[in-house]
């Protein structure tokens, strides 16, 4: 296989030159719908933002989802802590990320991913996969981007009756902007420390009564706080919504993103913390560190309401996903303090993905029952191919030594040949699920939501190495069970349980082997207790408490690390709270706290009993507050607390606590104009948000300043 990096010299020149030119023809398009047109497409527009539960969290009208029940919900009515970050709560705080996104959601944090990839923590369980876009897998590594988000939502504890197989600890969902009636377009420029530029557009546009376009788009060229550290990136997204005789809508959407950037992962660790060093150091080779990820993806969903009480909606995705990394990282610290190994890799990897979603969504009643039935079916089929080289310093060794107060090297003599357990397989991964669901309204007080799902997933394995190829089939059968009790209108009381299950294979397929193949899944068992109180008409707090239990989990046998094994189980215990809206017509407020025990209730292999979950710190604060002073200035300020945290499942390093603070200026120039300065970490505090392992652990960056300007027409 040929392995080579991406120069994208020639490439990035016509991505930002074609992000011009769409950009440009799309503020050419003409306004084509007359009033009485507009009129008419407005109301279809609603019709298909009630099904697709794109809205902003804080608003009382908006307070509604589809994501977590596959029907048009209000949040106050799901039996599920779920955490909501809209679109105005992500432009005020500058997010660009799934980082900056859960470092506001309570019970999540963003591990380092080896510097390429998204890989949070939810509730204790660490996952690469349990990604999704507008309800439909996005399970491949690599960082996203969230420049044609509308909203992004977090729905925590098993989810296998709407997701399927995984999301154990929980899953994130991107809602992406659709195409509607109401004229708009905005563009936003950015620029701030550390070389950051981004420019980002969003132009939505009638293109008569029963078509509608939008076009999403993105460019960023930034430099980091860590040495000889960059990015660059760019995605195009066009959606088309096109409805008929207001019962028919169609919704296409198309994205294509590339990222490419060097590879960083951070700072080994000394005396059971993180060493000591300048927090812009550069551990390993940053000129054979990089990782290019390019997505294609294209969906069309069609909805048609047969009846004012029946709709029936079909989601189809296609996806594929090329990824090459390599990386030249640290590994351990010599006793004496005063060396640091070296080790290096590289890992090419293809992903198509295909799935079909098919739901009949039926309003009725008994008596004087209401209910809400959901019937529905997902196929889906992904193929992947995977290939690693060990880098070889010299003829056989796999790692050197580099002064640990200059562990920075510049073209070392590394060969990238494969070694004796490298991989080089091809997976293919088939799914065929039914479902059904019922959520009964027995009277103003009292709901019950049931709901039970039939997984078939089957897994094909070649090593192409070995030629031996193998197959797993499960059958899985994941329920879910809520009740929800209305004390009054405002104030929901819910209790649920929930399971999921994730197969012998892992959530990447990463390997199979004959002994593998034979272990039941991991099981995940969620009870939970909740509150949802609209305190307000602008205001809501959601309050949860949890129980979450892992078993059948599984590890590398240290006797012989060629064979998978079944080892223990893992019990998170929790409590965490949300709050977002207003407090004042002047002041906003988004926030959360959670508390978590995350421990191990059963040896395993890795860890004996009583040892703490990794990145999973007992207690987490986040608060933001926006306070408009004047018609045309607002600032904000915004509190981050993070607790101690083990690095790794042996509890040998910390993550020592810390506090952030960020701050943000806001002022209206015009009507349409306005301008924004956020500060990331204003008062300088030295710190370790995230890591890998206990040797790539991650610097938070120092004091970081942003400023934009936003023009909308």
């Amino acid at each position: 296989m040929e392995i080579r990096r991406k120069t994208g010299v020639q490439a990035r020149g016509k991505a930002f030159v074609m992000l011009l030119m769409a950009g440009g023809a799309s503020l050419a398009l003409p306004f084509q719908a007359a009033a009485a047109d507009l009129d008419l497409a407005m109301v279809t527009a609603a019709a298909a933002a009630e099904i697709s539960g794109v809205t902003v969290f804080g608003r009382k009208d908006d307070r509604r989802t589809s994501t977590a029940t596959k029907t048009d919900t209000p949040l106050s009515d799901v039996p599920q802590s779920i955490t909501v970050i809209g679109e105005a709560f992500m432009a005020d705080t500058a997010m660009q990320s799934m980082a900056d996104v859960v470092r506001y959601v309570p019970g999540v944090t963003m591990g380092q991913g080896e510097g390429h990839r998204d890989a949070p923590t939810i509730r204790g369980n660490a996952s690469t996969a349990d990604f999704f876009v507008d309800g439909v897998r996005d399970d491949v590594q690599y960082y996203r981007d969230i420049y044609n988000a509308q909203r992004v939502e977090v729905l925590k504890g098993p989810n296998a009756m709407i997701f399927g197989r995984g999301g154990g600890g929980g899953v994130i969902n991107r809602v992406t902007k659709q195409a509607s009636w109401d004229p708009s377009r905005e563009i936003h420029l950015e620029y701030g420390s550390y070389d950051h530029e981004r420019v980002t557009a969003d132009l939505n546009q009638p293109l008569g009564d029963r078509l509608a376009g939008r076009l999403n788009l993105l460019y960023e060229d930034s430099g980091s706080y860590r040495d000889h550290v960059s990015l660059e990136r760019w995605g195009i997204s066009p959606t088309l919504t096109f409805t008929a005789r207001d019962r028919l809508t169609l919704r296409v959407l198309y994205e294509h993103f590339e990222d490419e950037r060097t590879v960083d992962r951070g700072v080994p660790s000394v005396n059971g913390r993180p060493a000591r060093t300048s927090r812009s150091t550069f551990f390993g080779a940053p000129d054979l560190s990089y990782a290019a990820a390019e997505v294609d993806a294209l969906s069309a969903t069609v909805e048609y309401r047969l009846s004012d009480s029946l709709v029936l909606r079909n989601h189809t995705t296609l996806a594929q996903y090329d990824k090459f990394y390599q990386n030249v990282f640290p590994g351990g610290v010599n006793p004496a303090q005063t060396l640091a190994s070296l080790s290096a890799y590289n890992n090419p990897s293809q992903r198509e993905n295909l799935f079909n979603q098919t739901d009949l969504v039926w309003k009725t009643q008994t008596g004087s029952v209401k209910h809400v039935v959901l019937v529905g079916a997902e196929f889906g089929r992904q193929e992947t191919d995977n290939f690693r080289n060990t880098g070889f310093f010299g003829n056989t060794a796999t790692s050197i030594n580099v002064p640990l107060a200059a562990p920075t090297i510049f073209a070392p003599a590394i060969t990238f040949r494969q070694s004796a357990t490298d991989a080089d397989n091809n997976v293919v991964a088939k799914v065929a699920a039914v479902y059904v669901q019922d959520q009964i309204e027995l009277s103003a007080q009292w709901q019950v939501i049931a709901g039970l799902r039939f997984d078939s997933f089957d897994l094909d394995f070649h090593d192409k190495r070995t030629g031996q190829r193998l197959n797993r089939t499960d059958d899985l059968v994941s329920p879910r069970v809520g009740v929800i009790y209305k004390p009054t209108d405002p104030i929901s009381l819910y209790l649920s349980y929930s399971k999921s299950f994730l197969p012998s294979s892992g959530d990447q397929f990463a390997s199979l082997t004959a002994t593998s193949k034979t272990l039941e899944p991991e099981a995940f068992e969620n009870y939970e207790a909740g509150l949802k109180w609209e305190i307000n008409p602008n205001l809501m707090l959601s309050a949860a408490v949890y129980q979450l239990d892992r078993d059948n989990t599984t590890a590398r046998d240290p006797l012989n690390p060629s064979v998978t094994v079944q080892t223990g189980s893992q019990r998170t215990k929790g409590f965490e709270v949300g709050v977002s809206g207003k407090i004042t017509e002047v002041w906003e407020i988004v926030g959360g706290y959670a508390h978590q025990e995350a421990e191990i209730t059963s040896a395993t292999v890795a860890a004996p009993v009583g040892r703490k979950a990794a990145l999973t710190p007992q207690n987490t604060l986040s608060l933001w507050n926006k306070y408009r002073m004047a018609d045309a200035w607002a600032v904000g300020l915004g509190l981050i607390y993070q607790g101690e945290m083990f690095a790794a499942i042996d509890n040998a390093v910390t993550l020592p606590s810390f506090t952030r603070v960020d701050a943000a200026v806001f002022h209206d120039l015009t009507e349409h104009v306005k301008v924004q300065v956020n500060v990331e970490n204003l008062l300088d505090e030295d710190y370790f948000p995230t890591a890998h392992s206990n040797n790539n652990i991650t610097p938070g960056a120092p004091r970081t300043i942003r400023a934009s300007l936003t023009a909308r027409f």
